[in-house]
């Protein structure tokens, strides 16, 4: 980073800054680590002369829980991994049913980012008919927050016994997960103006609060791709249009990373998995209860836990079965060259 001319071009250099922010997190972890251990030696010491009493054993708890989470970071070696992420959250068909569950997904990942110590900033919010909401985009900021919510993109099914229902009959709805990683300033997308619709509204919440007498809220549609994104979270036109040119600076960016694997996996042989609009989790409320994630088998009986934000296991098996599969193509292609 020292070299002559390093700076000249930041978008040639954004992958060294980007592995070096990196590997700087880990070894701030690896130093908050050894101090734990020499604080484990100390307790050590005290358990010796058989001074150390029930707090040891919750110092241990949470040195278990600290040594686990080290093991899940260590699986996020992804290119965007380390960056923020911004979740977009839409109901399939089914009305106020699926509007309804979109909200209860809004509000277990509010619940997960609150409890992972993650900044979140609501971008746009549309409120449903009767109730739940059309559709919600917020942005989730903190270390490796992209890395830990990539595994929840695709679509989550509900069974339940509706609210809704007056014969209170069992339902299924179903809504869209996507997550994208928030793109440095740093790195080039060029966009240009002829692709551009950009349309305004003006901004609206729930029960007529926040809602502006003039057009703030603004949706901008990327013609060539179709990608439509949008924003009211600010009451300046000028500084929601900015933050829907940064959404879709991340949806193209990911468009064209998802293009790139593609391509990558084709040379390669793989066998390219359909996953894009898959259901890739159920929550079932009735007539049992029970969280499966389809592409991992893991599964919980506490639904209650996991809606209230306790989505640690599920992406923890993920990331294992990610590992595992990388594993498995990297030793095919060894015996092939081979």
């Amino acid at each position: 980073m020292g070299a002559p001319g390093f700076w000249d071009d930041p978008s040639e250099n954004a992958p060294i800054l980007q592995r070096r922010r990196a590997v700087g997190r880990q070894v701030e972890l690896l130093k908050h680590l050894r101090d734990q251990a020499g604080e484990l030696e100390a307790w050590r010491e005290l358990i010796s002369e058989g001074e150390a009493d029930a707090e040891v054993l919750e110092f241990l708890d949470g040195l278990g829980k600290e040594l686990d989470r080290y093991e899940l970071r260590l699986m996020l070696s992804g290119p965007d991994d380390d960056k923020n992420a911004l979740v977009n959250i839409h109901p399939g068909a089914g009305g106020t049913e699926s509007q309804d569950w979109a909200e209860m997904l809004l509000r277990m990942y509010l619940r997960y980012a609150e409890q992972e110590g993650f900044d979140v900033e609501m971008l746009d919010r549309q409120e449903g008919d009767e109730a739940g909401l059309k559709s919600a985009t917020f942005a989730v900021r903190g270390a490796y927050a992209f890395g830990y919510l990539k595994s929840e993109a695709g679509v989550h099914r509900l069974v339940r016994i509706s609210p809704f229902d007056a014969q209170s009959r069992r339902h299924t709805s179903f809504a869209s997960v996507d997550v994208y990683p928030e793109v440095d300033d740093d790195v080039e997308i060029e966009i240009e103006d002829k692709d551009l619709r950009i349309d305004t509204y003006r901004s609206s919440g729930a029960g007529g609060q926040h809602v502006n007498k003039t057009e703030s809220a603004v949706r901008i549609t990327h013609m060539p791709s179709g990608i439509v994104v949008a924003c009211q979270n600010e009451r300046s036109q000028i500084k929601n249009r900015a933050t829907a040119m940064k959404l879709l600076r991340a949806r193209l960016y990911d468009q064209e990373m998802r293009k790139r694997d593609q391509e990558r996996a084709v040379r390669e042989g793989e066998k390219m998995e359909a996953a894009w609009g898959s259901q890739i989790r159920s929550y079932v409320l009735h007539p049992y209860r029970m969280i499966k994630d389809h592409r991992t088998g893991f599964e919980m009986g506490d639904a209650d836990r996991v809606l209230d934000g306790d989505l640690d296991p599920f992406i923890e098996a993920w990331l294992r079965s990610q590992m595992g599969a990388a594993a498995k193509a990297g030793a095919a292609t060894s015996r092939t060259s081979a």
